[in-house]
Protein backbone atom coordinates (compact mmCIF):
# COMPACT_ATOMS: atom_id res chain seq x y z
CA UNK A 1 0.00 0.00 0.00
CA UNK A 2 1.42 3.17 -1.03
CA UNK A 3 0.15 6.56 0.82
CA UNK A 4 -1.17 9.28 -1.59
CA UNK A 5 0.71 12.44 -1.55
CA UNK A 6 -2.48 13.82 -0.29
CA UNK A 7 -2.14 11.45 2.73
CA UNK A 8 1.72 12.37 3.80
CA UNK A 9 0.21 16.04 3.12
CA UNK A 10 -2.01 15.34 5.92
CA UNK A 11 -0.03 13.43 8.50
CA UNK A 12 2.90 16.59 7.91
CA UNK A 13 0.38 19.36 8.53
CA UNK A 14 -0.52 17.27 11.90
CA UNK A 15 2.75 16.92 12.79
CA UNK A 16 3.68 20.20 12.39
CA UNK A 17 0.59 21.62 14.61
CA UNK A 18 1.50 18.80 16.57
CA UNK A 19 4.62 20.31 17.07
CA UNK A 20 3.65 23.73 17.78
CA UNK A 21 0.74 22.62 20.35
CA UNK A 22 1.87 25.56 22.96
CA UNK A 23 1.93 28.35 20.06
CA UNK A 24 -1.52 27.96 19.88
CA UNK A 25 -3.42 28.78 16.04
CA UNK A 26 -0.65 28.35 13.69
CA UNK A 27 -1.45 30.14 9.76
CA UNK A 28 -1.57 27.84 6.60
CA UNK A 29 1.26 29.42 5.78
CA UNK A 30 3.26 28.56 8.27
CA UNK A 31 2.93 25.24 8.30
CA UNK A 32 2.93 25.00 3.94
CA UNK A 33 6.53 26.45 4.64
CA UNK A 34 7.70 23.99 7.55
CA UNK A 35 6.85 21.21 5.53
CA UNK A 36 6.88 22.18 1.92
CA UNK A 37 3.35 21.45 1.25
CA UNK A 38 1.40 23.63 -1.69
CA UNK A 39 -0.62 25.91 0.27
CA UNK A 40 -3.58 25.61 -2.04
CA UNK A 41 -3.75 22.10 -1.15
CA UNK A 42 -2.82 22.14 2.08
CA UNK A 43 -5.99 24.44 2.70
CA UNK A 44 -8.50 22.00 1.17
CA UNK A 45 -6.75 19.04 3.31
CA UNK A 46 -6.91 21.54 6.73
CA UNK A 47 -10.27 21.91 5.44
CA UNK A 48 -10.83 17.66 5.44
CA UNK A 49 -9.06 17.22 8.67
CA UNK A 50 -11.27 19.50 10.05
CA UNK A 51 -14.24 17.86 8.99
CA UNK A 52 -13.04 15.00 10.82
CA UNK A 53 -12.72 16.63 13.79
CA UNK A 54 -8.71 16.41 13.97
CA UNK A 55 -8.18 19.95 13.54
CA UNK A 56 -9.37 23.21 14.80
CA UNK A 57 -9.63 26.61 13.01
CA UNK A 58 -9.75 30.36 14.68
CA UNK A 59 -10.42 33.08 12.00
CA UNK A 60 -8.94 36.53 12.47
CA UNK A 61 -5.09 37.73 12.42
CA UNK A 62 -4.31 35.66 15.34
CA UNK A 63 -5.88 32.76 13.85
CA UNK A 64 -4.83 29.69 11.98
CA UNK A 65 -5.27 25.82 12.98
CA UNK A 66 -4.76 24.21 15.98
CA UNK A 67 -4.85 19.97 16.55
CA UNK A 68 -8.23 19.28 18.21
CA UNK A 69 -7.06 16.62 20.37
CA UNK A 70 -3.76 15.93 22.13
CA UNK A 71 -0.97 14.52 19.95
CA UNK A 72 -0.44 11.24 22.32
CA UNK A 73 -4.04 10.58 21.45
CA UNK A 74 -3.92 10.61 17.95
CA UNK A 75 -2.28 8.25 15.96
CA UNK A 76 -0.75 8.30 12.18
CA UNK A 77 -3.30 5.30 11.85
CA UNK A 78 -5.95 7.21 12.23
CA UNK A 79 -5.07 10.05 9.72
CA UNK A 80 -4.01 7.62 7.08
CA UNK A 81 -7.33 5.79 7.45
CA UNK A 82 -9.68 8.90 7.55
CA UNK A 83 -7.69 10.91 4.11
CA UNK A 84 -6.77 7.16 2.15
CA UNK A 85 -9.25 4.95 3.56
CA UNK A 86 -8.12 1.25 5.10
CA UNK A 87 -4.60 0.20 5.50
CA UNK A 88 -3.99 -2.87 3.53
CA UNK A 89 -1.97 -4.59 0.44
CA UNK A 90 -4.69 -5.51 -1.84
CA UNK A 91 -8.47 -3.76 -2.55
CA UNK A 92 -9.99 -7.16 -1.79
CA UNK A 93 -9.16 -6.85 1.76
CA UNK A 94 -11.16 -3.26 2.04
CA UNK A 95 -14.21 -5.26 0.40
CA UNK A 96 -16.19 -7.73 1.15
CA UNK A 97 -17.63 -8.63 -2.21
CA UNK A 98 -16.73 -10.88 -4.90
CA UNK A 99 -16.94 -8.21 -7.36
CA UNK A 100 -13.22 -7.04 -7.02
CA UNK A 101 -12.38 -10.85 -7.43
CA UNK A 102 -13.85 -13.54 -8.58
CA UNK A 103 -11.74 -16.14 -5.79
CA UNK A 104 -13.18 -13.85 -3.08
CA UNK A 105 -13.52 -16.33 0.01
CA UNK A 106 -11.35 -18.69 -1.46
CA UNK A 107 -8.52 -17.24 -1.89
CA UNK A 108 -4.62 -19.00 -0.74
CA UNK A 109 -3.11 -15.68 -0.56
CA UNK A 110 -5.62 -13.77 1.63
CA UNK A 111 -4.27 -15.23 4.92
CA UNK A 112 -0.77 -13.41 3.54
CA UNK A 113 -2.55 -10.57 2.43
CA UNK A 114 -3.86 -10.11 5.87
CA UNK A 115 -1.07 -10.72 7.95
CA UNK A 116 0.65 -8.22 5.67
CA UNK A 117 -1.80 -5.61 6.63
CA UNK A 118 -2.00 -6.23 10.59
CA UNK A 119 1.51 -5.88 10.61
CA UNK A 120 1.49 -2.47 8.58
CA UNK A 121 -1.76 -1.09 10.85
CA UNK A 122 0.20 -2.19 14.01
CA UNK A 123 3.00 0.06 13.33
CA UNK A 124 0.76 3.28 12.20
CA UNK A 125 -1.42 2.57 15.04
CA UNK A 126 1.32 2.88 17.76
CA UNK A 127 2.74 5.49 16.41
CA UNK A 128 1.59 8.93 17.90
CA UNK A 129 2.37 12.40 16.76
CA UNK A 130 3.59 12.79 20.22
CA UNK A 131 6.45 9.61 19.22
CA UNK A 132 7.27 11.81 16.21
CA UNK A 133 7.20 15.32 18.28
CA UNK A 134 9.63 13.58 20.37
CA UNK A 135 11.77 11.27 17.43
CA UNK A 136 12.16 15.04 16.05
CA UNK A 137 13.55 16.72 18.96
CA UNK A 138 15.93 13.61 19.34
CA UNK A 139 16.85 14.01 15.61
CA UNK A 140 17.77 17.84 16.33
CA UNK A 141 19.06 17.38 19.07
CA UNK A 142 21.78 15.18 17.83
CA UNK A 143 22.24 17.07 14.95
CA UNK A 144 23.14 20.16 17.44
CA UNK A 145 25.44 17.26 19.09
CA UNK A 146 26.86 16.97 16.03
CA UNK A 147 28.31 19.98 15.31
CA UNK A 148 29.04 21.06 18.96
CA UNK A 149 32.56 20.58 19.75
Amino acid sequence: MLISQKCQYALRAIFELAKRREDGPVKIADIAEAQAIPKRFLEVILSQLKQGSFVTSQRGSEGGYTMARVPSDLSVGEIIRFIQGPIGPVDCLATESSEKCPLYGDCVFLPMWQEAADAISEVYDKTTFQDLVERDAQRQNQYIASYTI
